[in-house]
């Protein structure tokens, strides 16, 4: 019996608080600007809730107009992965273009005077080099295609590293401008009565 009375209170007391507050007309705020940017606004004079509301609008204008910001827009975006690709791909092509050129050449070069040296010692210093310059023209191409392989793979991290750079400070810059419209609404807000945290 106990059970049954105090579930049938229970249920019936959100009831008879919104009877209460339809009879005072004091519903509370469900939206409002304060709440829109993250600030809670309490009346320190006991202002209803229409005039808060009231107040809450227009200090939210005020602060708009006087700080410069709308907390409504939309944060700076991040470059999407295909802007970032290709940055990348750009900076791997220029950065591929630096590379030393030539390695091929200067291999087969190499290969041939060492080809030489020891095709002489053999009695043919011609076979000597030939294959010695094929060898060194080899070795030298694949030189080149690491040292371009490294070189774009450094520039394609120091892309990665600008771009993140980029971002970081147009968010630090965002929340400044957040913060600045933040103290405008507060000073607003305080001198019509409220506190605002």
């Amino acid at each position: 019996m106990k059970v049954v009375v105090l579930s049938l209170f229970f249920a019936v007391l959100p009831l008879l608080a919104e009877a209460q507050n339809a009879q005072t007309g004091d519903a509370g705020l469900a939206w409002s600007p304060a709440k829109s940017i993250g600030m809670f606004a309490y009346p320190k004079n006991h202002q209803s809730s229409d005039q808060q509301l009231k107040d809450e609008s227009e200090c939210y204008g005020s602060a708009k107009q006087n700080s410069g910001v709308d907390p409504q827009a939309p944060p700076p975006a991040a470059p999407s992965a295909q802007q970032q690709q290709a940055a990348q791909k750009a900076a791997a092509q220029e950065a591929a273009k630096e590379t030393p050129k030539g390695g091929t050449v200067k291999g087969a070069a190499g290969g041939a005077a060492g080809g030489a040296a020891i095709g002489a010692i053999a009695g043919d210093a011609g076979k000597g080099a030939a294959i010695g310059a094929t060898v060194g023209a080899m070795s030298g191409r694949r030189h080149q295609r690491m040292a371009q392989q490294e070189a774009a793979q450094h520039a394609a991290q120091q892309t990665a590293q600008q771009q993140q750079q980029t971002q970081n400070q147009a968010n630090a810059q965002y929340q400044q401008q957040i913060t600045s419209f933040k103290r405008a609404f507060s000073a607003c807000m305080d001198a019509r009565g409220y506190s605002v945290q």
